[in-house]
Formats: C-alpha cells, sequence, structure tokens
C-alpha cells in the first residue's frame, strides 16, 4: 500500500516536540518522528479502546507478547517465546533497568559512537560508566571494531550496549559481526544489550539478524530491547519489550521491579500489538516511500550540496551527513536552523566522531525533503 506524508499544513496542527520546538519558518528535520500518517489498524485499535473507556492498568496476559512473537517469526525468523516477553514504558526505560540488573555501579558499559546520544546518559543513570569504542569504517563500509571490544571487555566491562541497526547510520549490523560479539561476551561474561528498536524498518535491500538469534552464545548473553514505536510512529504513546531467549538472561531480569511493567501504556500496548499484527502492509508501503527518499536525498546532494559526505542507509530514515568539506564548523546544524531555517540534529551530541556532521530525518515529504536542502544549498 501507498503511505504518503501528511501536508504541511496537517503537520503543523501536531503538538509534538517535532512541531513545538520551532516556529512555523522552520522545516523541522531533527526528532525521529515519522510524517506519515498512522497505519488504520493502529487507529481503529485505538478508536476502539476509547469508545470502551480501556484506558486503566495493563494486565500482565494481554496479547502483545504473542504480537510480538508472531512478527519476529514472520519478519526475521526469529522464533521467540511469548513467556521471555516483558513490557515497559519505552527502550529508554528498558535499557536503564535491565542495566542495573547485569551491573554494579561503577562497572564499564561499552558503546559505539557516533552513537544515538541518550546512551551517554542511561548508562550513568543505570549506575555505569561509558566505555566507547568508536565504529569503524572502511572502502566496504561501517564495521564493528572487534579488537576493540575484546580489549574493552578483557579491562573489565560488564554490558555492551548494542545499537542494531545503528543509529544514527541506519547500518544493520552483519551476521559475522554480531557472531564474534556473542562468543566475546561469553568467553569474558559480558552482558550484551541490543536496542533493536529500528529494525522492522530494515530496507529491502538491508538485512537485520536479531542479536539473539545468531548463536547459543547470544542468546545465553543477550538481552534484545525494542518496540513499535520507531517502525509506526507510536513514541508517544509508551510501550517497548524486553526480550530473552535464555533462562540465564530470563533469570537475570528476575530482579526487575514490579513497577516496570506496570509503567507500560494500556494505550501503547493496544497500539503496539495492532501494529505487530495488522501493520506490516502499511509498513512496507512507509519502507517504499522511505527508500524513495533516500535515493532523493542522494541526488539533491549531488546536484546542490556536492560537498556533502553522505551514504545510502539500509535501515530506517536518518541520514548521517558530513558537512565538513564546507566549512561549517564544529556543529553544521548551528549554520543550518540559523541560516536555513532548517532544523538538523547535532553531530557532535554523537559522540566526538560527530564533529562536523548533523543528523537529517526524511521521512517526510519529497516536497519537503527538496525544500529542506534547497534552503540549505543557499547558504553556498
Amino acid at each position: 500500500m501507498d503511505v504518503i506524508a501528511d501536508p504541511l499544513s496537517l503537520l503543523r496542527l501536531r503538538t509534538s516536540e517535532k512541531w513545538r520546538t520551532f516556529g512555523e519558518d522552520v522545516l523541522p528535520l531533527f526528532v525521529a518522528e515519522m510524517d506519515f500518517p498512522l497505519a488504520e489498524p493502529i487507529k481503529r485499535a485505538l478508536h476502539e479502546a476509547i469508545d470502551r473507556n480501556d484506558s486503566g492498568y495493563v494486565a500482565e496476559q494481554n496479547g502483545f507478547a504473542d504480537a510480538f512473537a508472531g512478527f519476529a517469526l514472520g519478519r526475521w525468523n526469529w522464533q521467540v517465546d511469548p513467556a521471555h516477553v516483558t513490557t515497559t514504558t519505552d527502550v529508554s526505560v528498558a535499557i536503564v533497568e535491565t542495566l542495573r540488573q547485569v551491573i554494579v555501579p561503577g562497572d564499564a558499559v561499552v558503546i559505539n559512537p557516533p552513537i544515538y546520544p541518550p546512551f551517554f546518559d542511561l548508562v550513568p543513570e543505570a549506575g555505569g560508566e561509558v566505555h566507547e569504542v568508536p565504529l569503524v569504517r572502511s572502502d566496504t563500509g561501517w564495521s564493528l571494531d572487534l579488537d576493540g571490544l575484546e580489549q574493552a571487555f578483557a579491562d573489565g566491562a560488564r554490558a555492551y550496549l548494542l545499537c542494531n541497526p545503528h543509529n544514527p547510520l541506519g547500518h544493520p549490523h552483519s551476521i559475522e559481526d554480531l557472531t564474534a560479539v556473542a562468543l566475546l561476551a561469553a568467553q569474558y561474561d559480558v552482558t550484551v544489550i541490543s536496542d533493536e528498536v529500528h529494525a522492522p524498518l530494515t530496507h529491502t535491500d538491508g538485512t537485520f539478524t536479531p542479536f539473539l538469534s545468531v548463536s547459543p552464545e547470544a542468546a545465553e548473553y543477550g538481552i534484545c530491547v525494542t518496540a513499535a514505536s520507531k517502525a509506526w510512529n507510536l513514541a508517544g504513546l509508551k510501550c517497548a519489550a524486553i526480550v530473552t531467549s535464555s533462562a540465564r538472561m530470563r533469570a537475570a531480569l528476575d530482579g526487575l521491579p514490579e513497577e516496570v511493567l506496570w509503567r507500560t501504556s494500556i494505550l501503547g500496548l493496544i497500539a503496539g500489538t495492532a501494529a505487530f499484527t495488522e501493520g506490516e502492509p502499511w509498513l512496507d508501503g512507509a519502507i517504499s516511500a522511505i527508500q524513495s527518499n533516500r535515493v532523493l536525498l542522494a541526488d539533491l546532494l549531488d546536484a546542490q550540496l556536492p560537498g556533502v559526505g553522505y551514504d545510502q542507509p539500509r535501515a530506517s530514515y536518518l541520514a548521517w551527513l558530513d558537512f565538513r568539506q564546507l566549512g561549517w564548523g564544529e556543529d553544521p546544524s548551528v549554520m543550518a536552523l540559523e541560516q536555513s531555517k532548517v532544523a538538523l540534529n547535532p553531530g557532535p551530541t554523537f559522540g566526538a566522531e560527530g564533529s562536523g556532521f548533523v543528523r537529517l530525518n526524511f521521512a517526510c515529504s519529497p516536497e519537503v525533503l527538496s525544500e529542506a536542502i534547497s534552503r540549505l544549498a543557499a547558504v553556498m
């Protein structure tokens, strides 16, 4: 099915951060929220919940786990035991609460910059200390620094916060890298928490592999945190999943406070269940629109901003743009906002490796994307 972005006139009626942070003269291409309308099955499920006044606390038996397990099996051939699925508020809360179960205060937790900026804050919130092992880039693309990871694990890191597909690069990690990570985790007794919230948005020319599925070692030492929030634009409804694939990891989560489950929004759970059971046709249409914009962005940059570096992502709708050749400074988003009235994410917030970069959200209409690049090019 075709999925078409809402017009600006309708988008500016939204009350979310994306549409309330800046004035109407600014094109907001920063926060990870799509401009597409909600999928009809999700809208229907939410309307039905309101019609029956269903706004209480979530029940422990609720259908969400079965819905996610069915989606994971059909989409990725990953067999998930619904008994190993726990819900909570969102992926960030899932990360913090999970880390608290597998580390003690002061333990090192590895992350891979350039990385989703909250990772730098979630680790200390859980009591850990951030240990950076940046991604490496070669002529064949991005990959994990396996030697760097092994050194960090050998030096005493107790957990590894993996992002797969990687934000902001839109890079699904290879099965070879993930298998190697699992072996290292087993060798050094490190828990791998894999944030896979962008996984349903993997493009048709990309391959996503759930970390827990790659090997017995991954199942034994891995925990997945995910949600329907990014793929179906449900971030504000607040429902995420914590998934395990072994008795060992399930036991590690036995200490989770009961409130972790109760913080789940019943409307978020209803929406997520509808997404995983009935939302694939809409999702495929959204991915088609995103891929079209991915190519359009490359063409626009080649024609109007040829000095900007851009590797087309293979998942999600975020572009990691290298402005260093243009001389826009350490944080090009400042000039983009002040001179072009285009709001982008500042590269330096993704780590030191982000100096001279910005992140651009292209889950919008082709017209908005074209206008944004024209505004940026006008500065030159």
